[in-house]
């Protein structure tokens, strides 16, 4: 399904989901990022893109995996608890995002099922926004797999023609909210159709960086496991974790008990963000640290991006949004990184 929809109607059709949990861009001081949204009149799609991506709305910095507390049969009681079932829409989501969203789908569909993050995207749609400029100087999707338009992860693609915005359907569910605008949306012309094709063209042709050869990615960095690259690489880290925190498809995490009371015993089962990039992130119960310098764990980001995740699923395990780079405050710069790994000389 194809249909146009006015940009003075967009929060006219926000007005209609009222079923749903509406999350959009929104702006806190300086700071874009993904807000529940009270007020639907207050939606805009006119941003360059959020600090944090959309990940943080279906695999929370923070959650509650179950509570516990002490019977006095002297057992343990056990309360699990799961994401509500309030259907969510997130407005504005860049290609690259939904795609981090798709990976991360396909993650927790690896092995024991994440029933916390797949219940979450089960009831969540994506209507996603191509882009007609890069938000970044440092995005590079196109280097590995993706484009400013890409549809991996979406139910529903928007494109800014300018006083409109021209939508297509991904999805079931993507058709099914789409019909929920009937009467504030249009079918495409002739016109609206040749200038979304061309913003879709030209805007492939504006991302920046580009990594060259990514064929040949995977073999160099089988290559370089032990040598001074990463040394040299990491010596500036401040090992601060943004370059994490802000990717759209890492998800490494704690899991701690919240004791709120001992006698009897009460608490919660809390499950974290962390960070490979973190010194205690693998410290065994030993003392035993197999990553203790920074070397190793940027070594390890890398090679788990690039090599690891492409070896097992053939796809890399970054989307190219570039927010590591643009975020890193000493300048670290992976699309460097991988430049240099491709012609190191032992």
């Amino acid at each position: 399904m194809e249909k146009v929809l006015l940009k003075k109607d967009l929060n006219s059709w926000a007005g209609k989901l009222g079923s749903y949990d509406i999350y959009a861009p929104f702006k806190s001081g300086d700071v874009w990022g993904y807000e529940l949204m009270e007020n639907q009149a207050e939606i805009t799609l006119d941003y360059p893109n959020t600090a944090i991506p959309p990940k943080k709305i279906l695999f929370p910095q923070r959650e509650v995996l179950f509570e516990f507390e002490a019977t006095q049969e002297g057992g343990m009681e056990i309360r699990e608890v799961l994401p509500d079932d309030t259907p969510k829409i997130i407005f504005g989501v860049r290609s690259c995002d939904a795609r981090g969203l798709a990976k991360l789908g396909k993650i927790s569909q690896g092995g024991i099922e994440d029933v916390y993050f797949t219940r979450r995207r089960n009831q969540t749609v994506i209507a996603g926004l191509a882009c007609h400029n890069p938000p970044s100087p440092y995005c590079f999707c196109t280097s590995v797999g993706g484009s400013p338009h890409s549809l991996e992860g979406m139910d529903i693609l928007m494109t800014d023609l300018g006083d409109a915005y021209y939508l297509e359907s991904v999805t079931e569910e993507g058709v099914k909210l789409m019909g929920s605008a009937e009467g504030i949306v249009t079918d495409p012309d002739d016109k609206q159709k040749a200038d979304k094709e061309k913003i879709h063209s030209d805007s492939e042709k504006k991302i920046l960086l580009d990594i060259s050869d990514m064929e040949k990615i995977n073999e160099a960095l089988s290559e370089i496991f032990d040598t001074g690259l990463w040394d040299r690489e990491s010596l500036s880290c401040l090992r601060c974790g943004i370059c994490t925190f802000s990717c759209p498809v890492c998800h490494c995490f704690d899991v701690n008990d919240e004791i709120i009371r001992t006698h009897p015993l009460k608490g919660k089962r809390v499950r974290t963000w962390d960070n490979c990039q973190f010194p205690d992130f693998t410290m065994h119960s030993s003392g035993h640290n197999p990553r203790s310098d920074k070397a190793s764990r940027l070594r390890q980001r890398v090679m788990h991006k690039f090599r690891y995740f492409n070896e097992n699923c053939e796809e890399f395990l970054c989307t190219g949004c570039g927010r590591c780079i643009e975020k890193c405050p000493v300048g670290i710069d992976i699309v460097e990184v991988l430049e240099k790994a491709k012609t190191y000389e032992k």
